[in-house]
C-alpha cells in the first residue's frame, strides 16, 4: 500500500505541476526553437525538468517529515544533493548555455563525491579500478540520457522503464543487509511517478521538453540507482556486471552508436545532430511514434533479461546475454549504414576521417567481420547444445569434453563455410539458394566434426544428441544472421507510411516483382496497400504480408476505403472488358493508372 501511495502522489503532482511549468516557460520565452541539427519542428517549452524535480522532491520531503517508514542516511542525502546540483547546472545551461567542458567538470565532481560516500561498482577486486569505473559510469550514463533526449518521449519513457526494472529487481531480490534498501525503493517509486506524469505531456506530439535540467537530473539518478548497492548481494559476477548494463541498455546503445559514427565521420561528439538511434529508425521508414515505441520494447526486453538472470544458472544467463547482444549488434550495424548526413557533407567528412578507410577495409572488402562473427556463433551454438542436452548445467566431465572438442568444432565448421561459399553472399539479398548453401555447409561441418572427434577421441563420453542439437542451432544462427539485414530492411519498408498509396493489379509474379521494387526503391515515393486480382481463389490471401483485397468488381470500394492514389497494373494479359472498366473507374475517381514494364535491351547496333 505504501508503494502505491508514493507512486500515485508523485504521478498526480507531475500531472498537475507540468502544465503550470509549461505556461511559465512560454511566458518567459524559455523555449527550444527549431534548428537544422535538431529534430523538433516548432518552438517548445524546455522547463520540463523543473516539473520532474518538484514532483520528485515534494512527496519525498513530505513523506520523510511524516515518518512514512522513511530513513534517509547521509549517503542518500548526498546522492539527492548531487542530483539537485546537476539539475541546477542543467537549468543554467537551458537559460544561458554552459560550455561542454563546464558541464563535464560538474559531472565529474558530483561523481567523485558519490564515490566518497560509498557509491561504487564492485566489479573488480581493485578499489582503484572500481573507483575509476564508477566515475566513468556516472558521467557516461548522465551524458547518455542527455543525448537520448532527442525525440518526443524517448528519454522520459526509457528512464521510466529503467526505474520499473530497478524496482522489480530490488523488490524481488531484497537486500536486508543494506540499511538504505527500503529508502532507495521509495526513491525509485517516486521518480517513476514523476516520470510517468511528465510523459503524458512529453510523448509524441510533445508539448514540453525536459531540457538539460531534466535530462542531467534523470540521467544522474539513473546512474546512482544502479550502483546504490541493491545488486551487490549477488554472488554471480555476471549478474553484478550485466544487470546495470541491461537496465540502461538503450542509453548505452545510443551513445555508443553516436560516438562511433561521429568519430568515423569526423564530427565533434558534443555537437548536436540527427544521427541518433531514433533518427536512424525514422530514416529507414518508421514513424516517430513507432521508433520510440520500438526502443521502449527493446528496453523492456533488456530489463526482462536483467530480471530473469537473477533466477537462472550462470551458464544459461551467459547464453541468453550473448544471444541478445548478437541481435543488437546486427541492429547496430544496420543502423550504422543508414544515411543521416547530407550526401555532399558525408563525402567531405569521409575524406577527412583517417578511421574510415580502415573501417571499409575491415567490414566490406575482406569480409573479416563475417568470419569473426562466425567465430562467435559456432562456439555459442555448441555451448547452447550442451546446455539443452544437460538441462542448463555444464560442469565436470561434460565441461571438459566441451573445451577439448571446441577447437575441432570451430576449425571444421569454418573450413566448410569457406569451401561451400558462405562468405560469397550479400546479406541484403539472402534468398533460398543461400539458405541451401548454409544447410550444406553446416551439415558438412557437423559431419567433419564428428569424424575428427571419432578419430581423435574414439567418441568416448560424447553425446550424439549434442551434435544433432548443435547442427540445428548453428544452422538457425547462420541463416538468421545473414537474413537479419533483409528482415530489418523489409520491416522498415513496411513501416514506411509517407508516400502515395498504390494498389497493385495482379497477384502473380508481376505483382510480386512490383511489390519488391516498391518496398526497396524509396525514390518511387509509393506505399503498397495491397493487391487486386480477379481469381476468387486468391481472395483474402497475402503476398509478403500484403492482402489480396478482391477482384475488379470491388475496385471502387477498395479505392475509396483504402484512399488509394494510384493503381499499378502488373499482369501480362488483361481482358479488354476489364481494362475498360479499370480505366473508367480510375478516371471517375481521379486515380492515376500506371503500367509495370520490364525490358532487356541490346547495346548492339542494328
Amino acid at each position: 500500500m505504501q508503494y502505491i501511495i508514493l507512486f500515485s502522489t508523485a504521478f498526480v503532482l507531475s500531472l498537475v505541476i507540468t502544465p503550470s511549468v509549461k505556461k511559465l516557460a512560454i511566458k518567459y520565452n524559455l523555449v527550444a526553437n527549431p534548428k537544422e541539427d535538431r529534430w523538433h519542428k516548432r518552438a517548445t517549452p524546455i522547463m520540463g525538468g523543473v516539473a520532474i524535480l518538484l514532483s520528485f522532491f515534494i512527496p519525498l520531503i513530505v513523506f520523510y517529515k511524516l515518518s512514512f517508514n522513511f530513513s534517509l542516511s547521509n549517503s542518500i542525502w548526498v546522492f539527492l544533493l548531487c542530483g539537485f546540483i546537476l539539475f541546477a547546472m542543467g537549468l543554467l545551461d537551458d537559460i544561458k548555455n554552459i560550455t561542454p567542458q563546464g558541464k563535464l567538470i560538474g559531472q565529474i565532481i558530483a561523481a567523485t563525491i558519490m564515490v566518497k560516500f560509498g557509491y561504487t561498482l564492485n566489479w573488480f577486486d581493485s578499489l582503484i579500478l572500481n573507483t575509476f569505473i564508477t566515475i566513468i559510469w556516472i558521467v557516461g550514463i548522465t551524458n547518455a540520457f542527455n543525448l537520448l533526449d532527442n525525440m518526443d518521449g524517448l528519454a522520459t519513457g526509457i528512464a521510466f522503464i529503467a526505474c520499473l526494472f530497478i524496482f522489480l529487481i530490488s523488490w524481488l531480490n531484497p537486500n536486508p543487509q543494506s540499511p538504505s534498501f527500503q529508502s532507495l525503493l521509495f526513491l525509485t517509486l517516486i521518480l517513476m511517478g514523476s516520470l510517468l506524469g511528465f510523459l503524458v505531456y512529453n510523448f509524441n506530439p510533445a508539448s514540453i521538453f525536459m531540457g538539460d535540467a531534466g535530462s542531467l537530473f534523470v540521467g544522474f539518478y539513473m546512474a546512482g540507482l544502479t550502483i546504490s548497492g541493491d545488486f551487490r548481494h549477488s554472488t554471480n559476477l555476471l549478474s553484478i556486471i550485466s544487470v546495470p548494463v541491461l537496465i540502461l541498455f538503450i542509453p548505452i546503445f545510443d551513445v555508443s552508436l553516436v560516438t562511433v559514427m561521429r568519430k568515423i565521420f569526423g564530427r565533434p561528439i558534443s555537437q548536436g545532430g540527427r544521427d541518433h538511434t531514433s533518427h536512424r529508425l525514422v530514416a529507414i521508414g518508421f514513424s516517430e511514434k513507432k521508433a520510440v515505441l520500438l526502443l521502449y520494447t527493446i528496453a523492456a526486453l533488456a530489463g526482462s533479461i536483467a530480471l530473469g538472470i537473477q533466477h537462472i544458472s550462470i551458464h544459461t544467463s551467459l547464453m541468453i546475454i550473448f544471444l541478445f547482444a548478437l541481435v543488437l549488434i546486427f541492429i547496430w550495424l544496420y543502423l550504422a549504414k543508414v544515411r543521416v548526413y547530407p550526401k555532399d557533407q558525408e563525402m567531405t567528412l569521409l575524406k577527412n576521417s583517417s578511421f574510415t578507410p580502415l573501417l571499409i577495409e575491415f567490414t566490406y572488402k575482406r569480409r573479416i567481420f563475417e568470419v569473426l562473427l562466425d567465430l562467435m556463433l559456432i562456439p555459442l551454438a555448441y555451448y547452447g547444445s550442451y546446455l539443452l542436452r544437460f538441462e542448463g548445467i555444464l560442469i565436470g566431465h561434460n565441461f571438459r569434453l566441451f573445451l577439448e572438442s571446441l577447437p575441432i568444432i570451430i576449425a571444421s565448421q569454418i573450413l566448410c563455410f569457406f569451401i561451400f561459399g558462405v562468405y560469397k553472399g550479400v546479406w541484403r539479398y539472402t534468398g533460398i539458394n543461400d539458405i541451401i548453401t548454409y544447410l550444406k555447409a553446416v551439415t558438412s561441418g557437423t559431419i567433419l566434426s564428428v569424424l575428427m572427434i571419432l578419430f581423435i577421441y574414439r567418441f568416448i563420453g560424447f553425446s550424439r544428441s549434442v551434435f544433432i542439437i548443435d547442427w540445428i542451432i548453428l544452422f538457425l544462427f547462420l541463416s538468421g544472421s545473414r537474413l537479419s539485414f533483409r528482415m530489418v530492411g523489409e520491416l522498415a519498408s513496411r513501416e514506411q507510411n509517407s508516400g502515395r498509396k498504390v494498389l497493385i493489379y495482379g497477384a502473380g509474379d508481376g505483382g510480386e516483382f512490383a511489390l519488391r521494387e516498391i518496398l526497396n526503391n524509396k525514390k518511387l515515393g509509393l506505399v503498397p496497400t495491397g493487391f487486386l486480382d480477379d481469381d476468387p481463389k486468391k481472395y483474402k490471401r497475402k503476398i509478403h504480408g500484403y492482402p489480396i483485397l478482391g477482384g475488379i468488381h470491388r475496385l471502387k470500394k477498395i479505392l475509396s476505403n483504402h484512399k488509394v492514389s494510384e493503381v499499378l497494373v502488373a499482369c501480362r494479359n488483361l481482358e479488354e472488358s476489364r481494362l475498360e472498366k479499370l480505366k473508367a473507374t480510375c478516371g471517375e475517381m481521379g486515380i492515376e493508372l500506371k503500367w509495370l514494364t520490364f525490358s532487356i535491351k541490346s547495346d548492339q547496333a542494328g
